[in-house]
């Protein structure tokens, strides 16, 4: 059962996503709130495996309640679902610790599917999203080249495949593994790297030119 704690000011669409979530086969969710508040409270009391995070909230929005979760835990798991897919929004939920980076259009089977990626481990991006970070990376200036942390060229072939956007599921059928043998490639390339998520490994693979 993934337990899942919700944020999202707008009440129609919180208590959509709530109904949406609870009436799906191995979901749960803990509670809904329309903002960010008390998020550090709620998050240690409700233990939840994944958040969903509204950006545009009143009060405590969904970016600097990103920022208070990390101050107080950093596995959980936090989706940004959000309208905006600009670069300073995306840029900024990703510095902050997010896991995945998804829009509010997204069709409900697929934010299902979502919610199930990160809580195993995955960072889920929105297409728009994925290429708005490629672009973001495109443009920031590498100093450092082609530095490649030791990654055997198995953990290069994954970590290439992170980049174009792919799942945990869409590697494993991609390369002809099971699931778990890409989760310990992924473990490893984040070892590697040095770092926690997904999205870092994907700015780091860029930013240094690793893939």
């Amino acid at each position: 059962m993934i337990k899942v704690l919700l944020y999202e000011d707008n009440p129609q669409l919180r208590e959509g996503l709530t109904m949406l979530i609870d009436g799906s086969d191995g979901f749960s969710v803990l509670s809904a709130y329309k903002n960010c508040d008390n998020v550090k409270d709620e998050v240690e009391a409700w233990k939840p495996d994944v958040i969903l995070m509204d950006i545009d909230m009143p009060g405590t929005n969904g970016i600097e309640g990103l920022k208070l979760i990390r101050s107080v835990n950093h596995d959980v798991k936090v989706l940004m679902l959000t309208v905006f897919d600009d670069n300073k929004n995306v840029f900024e939920a990703i510095k902050n610790g997010a896991n995945g980076y998804i829009l509010k259009k997204t069709p409900p089977s697929k934010l299902l599917e979502y919610i199930e990626e990160a809580a195993s481990g995955g960072a889920p991006m929105t297409a728009s999203i994925a290429t708005q970070v490629l672009k973001m990376f495109s443009q920031v200036n590498v100093d450092k080249q082609n530095e490649d942390y030791n990654l055997s060229d198995r953990e290069k072939q994954v970590l290439q495949l992170l980049v174009d956007g792919y799942s945990y599921k869409m590697i494993a059928s991609e390369m002809f593994i099971a699931i778990d043998t890409v989760r310990s490639h992924i473990k490893k390339i984040y070892e590697k790297l040095h770092v926690n998520s997904k999205s870092e490994a994907v700015a780091k693979a860029f930013k240094d030119k690793i893939v």
